[in-house]
């Protein structure tokens, strides 16, 4: 089943971070865009909570 895309706005507010932090995800590999339409990136919002959970996950470890 495929799951709808989201954008970065309503990715960044479904993870409870900023759109930021969601671009910052990309830069660092932890997150990659689904699709693009024109500038705008989309995801899959199961992709978004495996990156937060990760990025968390790194932190904890610190």
């Amino acid at each position: 089943m495929n799951s709808p895309l989201i954008t970065t706005e309503l990715a960044a507010d479904e993870a409870g971070v900023s759109t930021a932090t969601i671009r910052k995800w990309v830069q660092r590999g932890h997150l990659r865009p689904a699709d693009a339409r024109g500038r705008r990136r989309l995801y899959r919002l199961e992709d978004v909570f495996a990156a937060e959970r990760a990025t968390h996950r790194a932190s904890r470890n610190r």
